[in-house]
């Protein structure tokens, strides 16, 4: 049985006024304090087009305790329905980099990036990083740097049919998988010369919510979520340039993401997703949606194989647990997650940190 490991060192559940906080991301300032954030939904409704802003908090002690909310960006500041999806990165003159999806309506939603040079206090205004309207999901934590200094956003396009702006009813959730670049540190974007589907005609999903790892000999592996059982996989040999046919990846999944990053004190890789477990009278309950139990391991061999399995989550805590950011400080790794409960009423409600310490998950021969 998984051992379940670490413990909660934020717990943001919802409450009055704020029906949910959601997925966020972490960045290290200059001072030594850990910034993070994340959606913080406010009004009454909970659902993705619900009114939400980004709130940030500081820990000084390397994720152990919190501040309280601050609110860095409005949705009205870009006459928008809600802010979500939000990677932190720095730039290469040291700024900090802000990227999140800005959704007007089912007819545009796009990442944006805007910079900090004061360390989060001023931001500057948004540059758009996908060119051309549309609606494209980019997950929180996706948008990574190669060794080349190129950015990378994996983002899954997904068609409209009609014109409505808010009839959920008329958008295509089958996703395209679409990468875009950056060679100028985010001042433009481009698109990549191919884009990816999921080669299966009954597919309900597609390729859903992208992401992407640099790997030790150059070339990229990216994933998405699908409904057929696993998260598929996509190789790019010319730094995301073109990319190879989706085929499917040795992680089991519902249509949940999956989330991986290098560990930079032993450039291991570490995953971190919802496996499905192996037996059929399994319940899925209304709240979880199979997102239950949310597990690590750990790849020695660049992801061709994975060992050391842990859990965050599990299955019997009766929630579910998704969307999941990472960030190594100097000992442990932060995971911050989706961990909706039965008393929350929805999945996406509650948002909670967890810290592991890297000797807790990491054999000591690695």
């Amino acid at each position: 049985m998984l051992q379940k490991k670490g413990n909660v060192v934020l717990d943001l559940r919802p409450g009055e006024g704020n029906p949910r906080n959601s997925e966020g991301a972490f960045l290290d300032l200059k001072d030594g304090r850990l910034l993070f954030v994340y959606s913080r939904f406010i009004g009454e409704s909970s659902g993705d087009a619900g009114l939400a802003c980004l709130a940030a908090r500081y820990s000084a002690d390397e994720g152990e305790s919190w501040s309280g909310d601050e609110v860095i960006v409005r949705p009205e500041e870009h006459d928008a329905m809600n802010l979500m999806s939000v990677t932190l990165m720095r730039m290469l003159n040291g700024d900090v980099g802000l990227f999140y999806l800005i959704r007007y309506g089912l007819h545009d939603m796009r990442l944006h990036l805007r910079r900090s040079a004061d360390e989060g206090k001023t931001w500057s205004e948004a540059v758009c990083c996908i060119p051309g309207p549309g609606y494209y999901v980019v997950n929180n934590d996706r948008v990574i740097r190669l060794a080349s200094g190129r950015l990378v956003v994996p983002a899954a396009y997904h068609k409209v049919r009609g014109d409505s702006k808010t009839d959920w009813k008329s958008l295509d959730v089958r996703g395209v998988a679409h990468f875009y670049l950056s060679d100028d540190d985010g001042v433009s974007w481009r698109e990549a010369r191919n884009y990816c589907v999921l080669p299966y005609s009954r597919t309900i999903s597609g390729l859903q919510e992208p992401g992407v790892v640099e790997l030790k000999n150059g070339s990229l592996f990216a994933w998405a979520r699908t409904d057929v059982g696993c998260q598929y996989g996509m190789y790019s040999a010319d730094g995301g340039e073109t990319w190879s046919a989706a085929e499917p990846t040795p992680f089991s999944s519902p249509c949940s993401p999956l989330s991986l990053k290098r560990i930079p004190q032993t450039d291991l890789l570490l995953a971190v997703w919802n496996p499905i477990p192996h037996y059929q009278t399994r319940d899925y309950t209304r709240i979880s949606g199979g997102r239950t139990p949310l597990v690590g391991a750990i790849s020695k061999d660049e992801g061709v194989t994975w060992t050391d399995f842990f859990a965050a989550e599990l299955e019997e805590d009766r929630g579910g647990y998704c969307y999941t950011a990472i960030h190594f400080t100097g000992d442990a790794v932060l995971l911050a997650y989706c961990a909706g409960e039965p008393e929350d009423r929805s999945r996406l409600a509650r948002l909670k940190v967890r810290k592991i310490r890297l000797s807790d998950i990491i054999p000591s021969s690695s």
